[in-house]
């Protein structure tokens, strides 16, 4: 059985912090100002989290103690995202061609379900939601669509096979 479904009253496990994804090496943290708010609004949260825990009295010092730690290296890693991050405006971008922080509708014509077609954003990692159709522009899908116009098509590799899709439209 997993231990993460396991209850340990005594406190004796240490907190696990799942980190964000990591940009590759060398990779640009490019954020929509979407992105760069939500980015913000976490970092906010999680001080304010953090302010309740440390004026909070009564509970155990242990378990206190390993909370501020969890907060204090997530608060960390936010920062982080936002010092390295270069805030792109899609308004601000021509919609001659696919780029970061444009809405592309796409269309499949080989492969899975061919002529569905799907609205896709193409975002920074943390602001990345797949079923709500934002998409990292370092997931496969973006590296194969952008710099493409309307009209023209990409392959894309997925888990069921081969994916050829057209540019319908860039809105």
């Amino acid at each position: 059985m997993s231990r993460a479904f396991i209850k340990n009253d005594a406190g004796t496990d240490q907190t696990v912090v799942p980190r964000r994804a990591p940009l590759p090496p060398g990779a640009t943290n490019y954020v929509t100002p979407r992105g760069m708010a939500m980015l913000r609004e976490e970092l906010a949260g999680l001080e304010a989290e953090r302010a309740r825990l440390v004026n909070s009295g009564g509970s155990d010092e242990t378990d206190r103690t390993l909370q501020a730690a969890s907060l204090a290296q997530r608060i960390r890693e936010i920062i982080s995202r936002i010092e390295s991050a270069k805030v792109v405006d899609p308004a601000s971008q021509t919609r001659d061609k696919v780029r970061f922080g444009t809405t592309v509708i796409v269309r499949t014509i080989a492969g899975r379900q061919p002529g569905e077609e799907r609205r896709l954003t193409i975002v920074g990692v943390d602001e990345a939601a797949p079923p709500a159709g934002l998409v990292s522009f370092l997931s496969p899908i973006a590296s194969a669509i952008i710099g493409l116009r309307v009209g023209e098509t990409a392959s894309l590799r997925t888990a069921n096979g081969e994916e050829d899709l057209e540019i319908v439209d860039i809105v």
